[in-house]
């Protein structure tokens, strides 16, 4: 029995592993994950030969996986970097050709990470061909660099934004195409971002990123757009609540099954902090402060550690102070966060 915590790439990917192995295993989460549904992963790696037992679809998942595990030709419903991955885990044990066949391109993480360590495979467009059980030549002298998370750097992005005199580089952070969707948006909204020192490590490009205070502007952002930038919605939500002007997020509708609804979340939680805020079925209306200053609010995270660290981010623009509930989901995804957002603050030169 394996225990995931509250991460569902870990959940999904572990289970496309396991599925090829010649023993049962069990794997679990935090009461969040175990509420997550599960079926895109149980679909096709059951088409494969796996069984997998998930009560109402959800975890905890009990996988009784096979070396006898079968190659398929799989269209996924939704385009799912994680549900790409579980496949392509397990189609490096079966006898045969596998393909994937996208919607649109998701996150290539995993697609980079086998060209580094000489897994072959063939791509062409949004389809993906890997013969099983590949002869594998690594020649990068065991050396794997892991660059830093674009989605937790998106928080002090926003953040140093949005506060006056803030002059922030971060240092040795992945900028993926597949991930830079936040950057794309908020170069849109008006933010001064530059990337500086582009370089490549292990197969992932890499940058610092300099961000500088600046005034931002309502923007749409399109379901062409989601795919980029879906685990950002949160602190996103927060940019375009200090805007100026109207922001317009649709074709999002997967958010309402994340750690928390994410839709229903923000729009909830950022009414408290006077945010003029609309919930649609597939996303958000939201008409920006122009700059001026949030309400202090009594706040919860429902749990959600992106939510937690987006409202966070919300009180150092408010006009009093904030209390969110229900924080320890932080630390699942960035431990030390409080510190660096009290050194966002003395870096602008402002303190709470």
């Amino acid at each position: 029995m394996l225990d995931c915590g509250n991460s569902g790439s870990t959940i999904r990917m572990l289970a496309g592993v396991l599925a090829a192995q010649d023993f049962a295993s069990e794997l679990s989460g935090d009461s969040s994950l175990n509420s997550r549904p599960m079926r895109r992963i149980i679909e096709p790696l059951e088409l494969m030969g796996a069984t997998i037992q998930a009560t109402g679809g959800k975890p905890p998942l009990v996988i009784r996986g096979t070396k006898a595990i079968r190659p398929i030709n799989y269209k996924l419903p939704v385009a799912s970097a994680q549900v790409k991955s579980a496949i392509l885990f397990a189609a490096l044990r079966a006898e045969g050709r596998t393909q994937v066949h996208e919607s649109s391109l998701s996150r290539d993480h995993t697609e980079r990470m086998f060209r580094y360590l000489g897994i072959p495979f063939k791509q062409e467009g949004t389809i993906i061909e890997i013969e099983g059980r590949p002869s594998v030549g690594w020649t990068s002298q065991g050396t794997l660099c892991v660059p830093g998370d674009l989605s937790s750097a998106a928080f002090f992005l926003v953040g140093a934004s949005l506060l006056p005199g803030s002059d922030v580089t971060i240092p040795n952070v992945g900028v993926n195409l597949t991930r830079t969707g936040i950057l794309d948006v908020l170069t849109q909204m008006g933010a001064d971002i530059e990337l500086m020192n582009t370089r490549e490590q292990a197969g992932e490009p890499v940058a610092d990123l300099r961000v500088r205070a600046g005034k931002l502007h309502g923007v749409r952002v399109g379901r062409e757009q989601i795919p980029r930038t879906i685990d950002e919605f949160p602190i996103l939500c927060v940019a375009a609540a200090l805007a100026d002007g109207e922001t317009v997020i649709s074709g999002a509708e997967e958010l309402r099954v994340k750690e928390s609804d994410r839709i229903a979340t923000m729009a909830t939680e950022l009414k408290k902090f006077g945010v003029a805020i609309q919930e649609t079925p597939d996303g958000l209306v939201i008409q920006g402060t122009a700059g001026g200053a949030l309400r202090g609010a009594s706040s919860t995270s429902y749990g959600d550690h992106r939510v937690a660290m987006s409202l966070a981010i919300a009180g150092l623009v408010a006009d009093a102070p904030t209390l969110i509930e229900d924080t320890a989901c932080i630390e699942t995804s960035f431990p030390g966060f409080d510190a660096e957002r009290l050194k966002l603050l003395t870096l602008s030169g402002r303190s709470l």
